[in-house]
């Protein structure tokens, strides 16, 4: 079954208001009827089971029949700063970073990216990725959209971390220990705010590195192994996701 995304202004005692470019893709891209039923979330707690009741010129009402709080959010908001990749590469890792469970991606420009962007092609990036975070949330059955952060500096994001998590790590290959990795994982609560720094293709710059840890940032090992940058943060996440839903 279909699912949507409003604002809570939207929602009714028994109806709800679909406009903007939903309203485009429902009526001639999906197809859908009369009387089809779909579902819509708040984006905060609430998830409602509807039927399409009528169309408009440029909204589409739709009948509430059920309402549930079906709990699919992670309890702890996990914030991922990710290095900018080459490629195509972080359009898949927003995908899968939203499928795991991510509250807000964070882009972040650093000294070994290979890519650079201009505040145009930023701004033009941001909104294709945040396209992708909203597709990627409809189709994981996520209660809310994933927040695409514009592109920021090195600096910007510490400082952003500081502000927004309690918990701050950074997976780093010189560092040893996977028993203390693991320990330090475990004693995260869940609730708690987690920030996630993730180097680029060329890894951390040795100075990025030490401005972390003078930030207070914890560093973790994720195996003895190299991961690429597209493959370490979906590791980490995947770890804080089981630890989080099982402690």
């Amino acid at each position: 079954m279909y699912r949507f995304f409003v604002e809570p202004a939207q929602i009714q005692e028994h109806t709800i208001t679909i406009i903007g470019n939903d309203v485009n893709h429902i009526k001639n891209v999906l197809r859908m009827k009369k009387g089809e039923e779909l579902w819509i979330s708040d984006q905060e707690e609430k998830e409602y089971h509807c039927y399409i009741e009528e169309f408009l010129e440029e909204e589409i009402l739709a009948h509430i029949m059920y309402v549930q709080e079906p709990g699919f959010e992670l309890q702890s908001r996990i914030y991922l700063f990710q290095g900018l990749p080459k490629g195509e590469k972080m359009e898949w890792i927003i995908q899968k970073a939203v499928e795991l469970g991510v509250h807000e991606i964070i882009p972040v420009s650093m000294k070994r990216c290979v890519v650079k962007l201009d505040k145009k092609k930023a701004e033009k990036k941001t909104a294709r990725w945040q396209q992708i975070a909203e597709s990627a949330a409809k189709q994981s059955k996520r209660m809310k959209i994933p927040r695409i952060h514009p592109v920021c500096t090195y600096g910007e994001a510490l400082e952003y971390a500081d502000e927004s998590c309690q918990v701050r790590l950074v997976p780093y290959e010189r560092t040893e220990g996977m028993k203390e990795t693991k320990e330090m994982i475990e004693q995260i609560e869940p609730g708690q705010s987690i920030g996630i720094f993730i180097g680029p293709e060329g890894g951390f710059d040795e100075k990025e590195i030490e401005a972390a840890l003078q930030a207070g940032m914890k560093p973790i090992s994720l195996g003895k192994r190299i991961l690429r940058t597209e493959t370490a943060g979906m590791t980490i996440l995947s770890v804080l996701m089981f630890h989080l839903e099982t402690c």
